[in-house]
C-alpha cells in the first residue's frame, strides 16, 4: 500500500511541495532561533546562508541563529548493526533534546530528520512508525516550552546510490507534508524541490550529482535547502537565485558578511553541542560559553558595521 501510494505521489510530488510552501514572516516575538538536524545540519552552510540572506534584507532584526544539529543522530531512536563500524551506536535525540530546551530557551525550533532514521534499508513499516512516532515526540516537547516548530522535509538521498532508501525517504517526506494538512503543522519542503533539480540535472548530464555520497550535499544542495527555507519564510525574491553568491551580490559587503556569519556559526555551535552534552564521539569539544559570547560579540560588531554599511 505505501509503494502504491508513493507512485501516485511521486507523479504530484513536485505540484504538492508547491502548495502552501509558505509557512509565514518569523513573528516579532521570536528572539532566538535553533536548528536540530543531523550532520547535513552540523555542517551548517545552509543555516548560514539563511541566516546571511535574511540578516542583509532585514538588519534590523536582531535575531540569533544557533546550530545545534549533530553528526548521526536520528529522532527515530535506531541505530544499524556495527554503525561506524561498531565504534558507536547512532545518537539518540531523546538523550539530549530537555537539555537543549531547557538550556537555549528557543522560540523558534527548526527540525530537520529523516535521512539517517531509515537506518539506509527498504522501506519498513516499524522503522517509519519509529519516524513518526519520534517526530511527533518532537512535536508536543516544542510545544511544551511554548515555542513553534518548522518541520523541514529530509534532503533527498541520491537514487543512484540506492533506489530503495531514496523510496524510504520519499514516503518520509510525504508523510511530513501531509501534516500541514492533518494538523495544521508549520512544515517546509525541501525534499522534492531538490530530487526535482536533481533529476534536472541529470536528464542534461548523467553524471550530476548534488551529493558525492548520495547523503551530504556540496554547496548547491545547502542553497537548494536554505532557499526553500527562505521561500516559506516569505522571502519570495529568491526563486530567481540560483546560488549564495548571486543571491547576495547586489547587497554591499555581502560576501564579507556570510564569511563572519559562517564563522561565527561555528564558533557557536561547538559551544552550545558541548555546553548541552551528547552522546557522539569524534565532535570538535567547543569552547565555554561565556568565551563564545565574548568572541561572537566581537565578530557581531562587524557584521553590524559592515550592514550598517548598506543602508
Amino acid at each position: 500500500m505505501i509503494r502504491v501510494a508513493l507512485v501516485l505521489l511521486f507523479a504530484l510530488g513536485f505540484h504538492v511541495s508547491s502548495i502552501s510552501q509558505t509557512v509565514g514572516k518569523i513573528p516579532k516575538d521570536v528572539q532566538r532561533i535553533i536548528f536540530l538536524g543531523n550532520s547535513i545540519t552540523y555542517s551548517g552552510q545552509y543555516i548560514s546562508f539563511v541566516e546571511t540572506y535574511f540578516r542583509l534584507n532585514h538588519p534590523d532584526r536582531g535575531l540569533e541563529w544557533i546550530n545545534v544539529g549533530l553528526p548521526s543522530e536520528t529522532v527515530s531512536g535506531l541505530s544499524e548493526e556495527n554503525h561506524a563500524g561498531g565504534a558507536f551506536p547512532r545518537p539518540d535525540l531523546q538523550e539530549r533534546l530537555d537539555r537543549v530546551l531547557d538550556q537555549l530557551s528557543p522560540d523558534l525550533v527548526f527540525v530537520n530528520y529523516g535521512m539517517n532514521d531509515g537506518i539506509y534499508l527498504p522501506l519498513d513499516r516499524e522503522r517509519f512508525q519509529k519516524y513518526k512516532d519520534g517526530i511527533n515526540w518532537l512535536d508536543e516537547k516544542i510545544k511544551g516550552i511554548n515555542a513553534q516548530a518548522i518541520f523541514v522535509t529530509p534532503p533527498v538521498y541520491d537514487p543512484k546510490k540506492g533506489s530503495a532508501y531514496a523510496n524510504v525517504l520519499d514516503n518520509y517526506s510525504d508523510w511530513l507534508l501531509s501534516r500541514r494538512y492533518t494538523d495544521g503543522w508549520e512544515v517546509i519542503d525541501i525534499h522534492w524541490p531538490m530530487r526535482k533539480y536533481l533529476e534536472d540535472q541529470r536528464a542534461l548530464d548523467s553524471t550530476y550529482f548534488l551529493a558525492k555520497d548520495g547523503v551530504h550535499p556540496g554547496e548547491m544542495g545547502h542553497w537548494l535547502m536554505a532557499k526553500e527555507i527562505l521561500l516559506g519564510l516569505g522571502e519570495a525574491e529568491v526563486q530567481d537565485f540560483n546560488g549564495i553568491q548571486e543571491a547576495i551580490a547586489s547587497f554591499a559587503n555581502g560576501e564579507e558578511i556570510l564569511a563572519l556569519i559562517s564563522q561565527r556559526q561555528v564558533l557557536l555551535r561547538d559551544a552550545w553541542l558541548s555546553a548541552t552534552g551528547h552522546q557522539r564521539p569524534g565532535i570538535t569539544e567547543g569552547i565555554s560559553l561565556k568565551d563564545a559570547e565574548l568572541q561572537s560579540n566581537e565578530i557581531e560588531s562587524k557584521i553590524k558595521g559592515l550592514l550598517d554599511d548598506q543602508k
